[in-house]
């Protein structure tokens, strides 16, 4: 989904932001922001290798949200606020959760904990409460279905609302009881929440065999466990001897309340229903508690201990022990006001700076990496780190041989925090940032108001080779069976030079090559045919245009009938545009300007692939042509995206916030503060979900 260059471009924006220390962040800057948090969001769900501590994360969020209340007109249906979780996993069916999962809120310290009781105590008008404290295990959530006391479906988190049904893998991991008696208790049907682990000592074996097989290990148990769950060989998952805590019980139906006492009247009590049931439930680690300090005292002392465990843990979850009083706090559209994390603070080390490599990507940004002597921290072995640009090398005063001391800010994403000058016995030299591109060896170049040096010559075989993998990837032309190590290896062998070239290949001779038998070459064939006929604005996003992501790219395509009429564009025009600043329209001005660009666009017409806005030229003559569109709040019926597509289908056009240029504002539950803004306009339409499928039925 990301090249290693926009990796590279979006953790230089987020530490951008984060070391900005701004309360909210301006119109221009709302979009990067976004982006940035959904591509974290997608490291961190779908490919479980995220790049930024929660802190970091829930600091950039944060940030959103503040920006997002105080200019509520920005907030856009797709802003990161707007739903619960992430993208999915595609290989597996997809099921729909019996209830949503939610993510939690996070604390980092015992103010955010007290704060959090205050809130608690004030909704529901108690003096004190009673919560249950319990690991927050590090590995991968899942959801279980019994009926009946059978044991009937498995899903991973997912999206929140909709995860991969897994259940044959699951059946795999012995401590997940294939049938388990709720009906002892009158349960028909229950779901339950837990997650996936792999002890330490699994860990440390899995890798022992990997590496006698001349395998590379694995990084950390978080993510061999999440990797686990979407094997297609069940054989597999059984060989990593995996583990499960459940710890919430999310749902039920039962016939009546059980005389005496009920178990599921209290968290701490559905936590020992399942430990008498056969699940592994943190019944022996729980600790329940009255007052927020006890809470607090418990947090720390099990931190102090967390290497003592025999698993991986980030954190405690605190939750209100009475079941009553969760439904009566009830929760926002992100997370429940009954329960909180606590997270952990980050693991240091130390180790040594061995050398420097220096990585050219698409835009021909050269970006440091420091290589390390490998170091176990927090549970991943480090052994390399993005030092960002020649800037941060001299603040940080880093010389290759030095001893450095890193972290994992939030459990999370390696860093060098500082060097240890005092630990220098001579033998240490400077990093030398080259003048020339370690590739083609072209002068490198740096702007006055940027800390990046690049390389600007377009036909440098690193930033040829990093394009054509962004042009094939999934969300630019989605061109299924190419992926990188395909565009590589015909790199590599002469069957490819440039993204034209992509649409000409020479299948006879791919099909000479080991491993391209008649099927996967059909299907490779296929699916670079059916690239030809996506949207232009997958186009646009996969021509690589500095600055431009997916939400531009979309922006862009509906300004244009042809992709041609760039070319006759000035920047001024270009600005004109929604969430398009000063640099990029003068990069979008850039790409069309460029002789080489545009012959290459010719050439991919030529070969057949869409260069019109075919979209806009079909819903022109909808129904509800002319007529703008915002929906806000949790839609019952549909999701956002199937009704802003309904909307679009009929020529309506959906726009970003409440403003005056709003006809119809579509309202869910908890709509928010664009509600209260748009009863404020009198000509926006308020309408429901269904007064909205009465309109697009009528239409």
């Amino acid at each position: 989904m990301y090249n290693k260059e926009q990796i590279q471009a979006l953790q230089k924006q987020s530490q951008d932001f984060l070391t900005g220390n701004a309360d909210t962040v301006s119109a221009a800057g709302i979009a990067p922001l976004r982006e940035i948090l959904r591509f974290h969001e997608y490291r961190y769900y779908v490919q479980n290798e995220p790049l930024l501590s929660d802190y970091e994360y829930d600091k950039l969020y944060q940030l959103l949200q503040r920006t997002e209340k105080k200019h509520p007109e920005l907030i856009t249906p797709d802003s990161p606020t707007q739903r619960v979780g992430s993208s999915l996993n595609q290989q597996f069916v997809t099921v729909q959760h019996l209830v949503p999962m939610l993510s939690l809120d996070n604390s980092y310290n015992a103010e955010d904990l007290t704060d959090f009781d205050r809130k608690a105590r004030e909704l529901s008008g108690l003096d004190a409460i009673t919560y249950c404290i319990e690991p927050k295990f590090d590995g991968a959530s899942i959801s279980l279905i019994y009926e009946n006391d059978q044991l009937v479906r498995a899903a991973t988190r997912g999206d929140g609302v909709e995860g991969e049904d897994i259940t044959t893998n699951i059946k795999q991991i012995r401590s997940i009881p294939l049938s388990a008696a709720f009906s002892q208790y009158g349960i028909r049907q229950v779901e339950i929440r837990g997650e996936i682990i792999m002890s330490k000592q699994s860990f440390a074996k899995y890798n022992e065999l990997l590496v006698s097989q001349n395998l590379a290990p694995l990084a950390n148990p978080r993510n061999a466990a999440s990797g686990s769950l979407r094997m297609k060989d069940p054989k597999e998952v059984a060989e990593r001897n995996l583990d499960a805590f459940l710890y919430h019980i999310s749902y039920f139906v039962r016939d009546g309340i059980p005389a005496g006492n009920d178990p599921l009247a209290s968290h701490a009590g559905s936590l020992h229903l399942l430990w008498e049931l056969g699940f592994r439930s943190p019944e022996k680690e729980k600790r329940v508690v009255t007052g927020i300090q006890p809470v607090i005292d418990y947090c720390l002392a099990f931190e102090a201990g967390r290497d003592n465990l025999p698993y991986e843990i980030d954190g405690m979850v605190v939750k209100v022990d009475d079941t009553v009083l969760q439904e009566k706090l009830g929760m926002t559209s992100h997370h429940p006001r009954w329960a909180i994390a606590f997270k952990f603070k980050a693991r240091q080390a130390t180790t040594k700076l061995r050398g420097v490599e220096f990585q050219v990507g698409r835009t021909g940004a050269v970006t440091p990496v420091a290589k390390l002597d490998p170091v176990y921290l927090g549970g991943v072995t480090v052994s390399s780190i993005s030092v960002h640009n020649e800037e941060y090398i001299r603040e940080k005063d880093l010389k290759i041989g030095d001893s450095v001391l890193i972290e994992r800010a939030g459990d999370v994403i390696p860093q060098i925090v500082k060097s240890l000058p005092e630990l220098r016995d001579g033998s240490e030299e400077p990093i030398l940032f080259p003048k020339q591109c370690p590739v083609c060896k072209s002068e490198l170049y740096k702007e006055e108001t940027e800390a990046v040096w690049r390389c600007i010559n377009i036909e440098c075989e690193a930033q040829v080779v990093e394009k054509m993998i962004h042009f094939v990837s999934k969300d630019a032309m989605d061109i299924k069976s190419f992926g990188e190590a395909n565009v590589r290896k015909f790199y590599e062998l002469g069957l490819l030079k440039d993204i034209p070239g992509i649409y000409s290949l020479d299948y006879d001779r791919i099909g000479e090559l080991e491993g391209f038998g008649k099927k996967s070459l059909d299907n490779l064939q296929a699916a670079i045919e059916a690239s030809k006929q996506q949207p232009l604005h997958r186009l646009i996003y996969a021509l690589g245009i500095r600055f431009v992501g997916e939400t531009t790219a979309k922006t862009l395509a509906n300004a244009v009938e042809n992709i041609f009429d760039f070319t006759r564009k000035t920047e001024e025009a270009l600005l004109q545009l929604e969430d398009v600043g000063v640099k990029v329209a003068k990069s979008i001005h850039q790409f069309f300007s460029n002789e080489q660009n545009i012959d290459m666009l010719h050439q991919l017409e030529q070969l057949g692939l869409q260069m019109k806005n075919e979209k806009k030229a079909t819903v022109a003559a909808g129904a509800l042509t002319g007529q703008t569109f915002l929906f806000t709040g949790t839609l019952a019926k549909l999701k956002r995206s199937e009704a802003e597509a309904l909307a679009e289908a009929e020529g309506g056009v959906i726009v970003s916030g409440v403003s005056a240029k709003l006809n119809y504002l579509v309202v869910g539950e908890d709509a928010g503060s664009k509600l209260e803004k748009a009863k404020k306009i009198n000509t926006i339409k308020i309408i429901s979900e269904d007064e909205f499928l009465s309109l697009i039925n009528k239409s």
